[in-house]
């Protein structure tokens, strides 16, 4: 199982850049950020810091969407970063969140983000694109690779992912849920004529390594309201109670008032109140290291291939490291 290590672009830059080394001196291969333009720093001008200062990391957006860049400026972007350092990004895209809705926009459609992953990909490998009739082409690729992975937990956006994404981005660590969403991409991509293991499997959660589970817990309850979001526009489009879309899922989120965005991805977003304990720890890694490498062992048998961790809370430095020590190298 490879790991990856996900943080927020909040200033200073440079201590982001210092915590993804030491990430990458602990055992992570992927680097990944948020991207909100409002809420946080741009990623893609601390990306390039990032990969100046390690080795072998590779960084990309967690998650980036089809609305607030140009398809054909995300595509120069990383196509940039490759050039520079070598094929070591990741677009990780969806529909949109927190950077659209905080603007008062409102999320891509399916058929828009799956062209554009199409586009953002194939330029970003050298190859010419249709756009709206006009041939498109970034000149000075040589080489390129961009493995475009999609952030999705509806039936339709699965579908999608397992027809055209490289990989899959799932933000939530709940064993049978994973084991639900994966086959329904598996599914997916040998409907499409593709090989289903070649599609990369990403959980991304919350980790806090500790004994202290209420405090663990009250750190890491935000993601449960983060989810929340994604799980509301499904609760709107299929209803409570669906066989398109487990109970599992959508139950939790009957207490849930609303949310504001200038709390989005933090620690103590008061927003999230109506998250339970048994959320928590079934969305999210909590308690001891004996714990996280148990349920990491049961994720990877879900056929998971990559945990990231989301590192946003009150022991940013201590869960790399604990990482490092004890949870990378059993499950590496």
């Amino acid at each position: 199982m490879d790991f990856g290590l996900v943080l927020q672009t909040d200033p200073p830059a440079s201590e982001l850049v210092a915590r993804m080394g030491r990430g990458e001196q602990a055992g992570f291969g992927h680097g990944w950020t948020f991207d909100s333009c409002v809420l946080w720093q741009e990623p893609f001008v601390i990306f390039s810091q990032i990969l100046e200062h390690t080795r072998n990391l590779k960084v990309g957006t967690m998650v980036t969407n089809p609305t607030t860049r140009d398809w054909t400026v995300t595509a120069s972007g990383f196509a940039t970063l490759n050039e520079m350092f070598g094929n070591r990004t990741v677009c990780g895209i969806g529909r949109g969140d927190s950077a659209v809705r905080v603007t008062g926009g409102r999320p891509a459609t399916l058929d828009t983000l799956g062209r554009a992953m199409h586009v953002i990909k194939e330029l970003a490998e050298g190859r010419e694109v249709d756009l709206d009739g006009t041939p498109v082409r970034l000149p000075w690729v040589v080489d390129g690779r961009l493995p475009v992975w999609m952030g999705a937990y509806g039936p339709k956006a699965l579908k999608l992912a397992g027809a055209r994404a490289d990989g899959f981005i799932l933000q939530l660590a709940d064993p049978y849920l994973t084991r639900w969403m994966v086959k329904h991409v598996r599914d997916s991509a040998a409907e499409a004529g593709r090989d289903p293991d070649s599609v990369t499997i990403c959980v991304a959660a919350p980790a806090y390594v500790s004994d202290d589970l209420a405090h663990a817990r009250d750190q890491c309850r935000w993601f449960g309201g983060m989810v929340g979001n994604h799980v509301a526009d499904l609760v709107t489009r299929y209803g409570e109670s669906s066989d398109l879309v487990p109970l599992e899922l959508t139950e939790y989120i009957k207490g849930r008032a609303g949310y504001d965005y200038r709390h989005h991805g933090r620690s103590g977003n008061p927003d999230t109140q109506f998250v339970p304990d048994a959320i928590v720890d079934r969305f999210c890694l909590v308690g001891p290291a004996e714990a996280h490498i148990e349920k990491l062992q049961e994720l990877r048998d879900a056929g998971v291939d990559q945990f990231a961790v989301y590192d946003m809370h009150d022991a940013v430095d201590a869960t790399i490291d604990a990482y490092g020590e004890h949870i990378i190298p059993a499950l590496s």
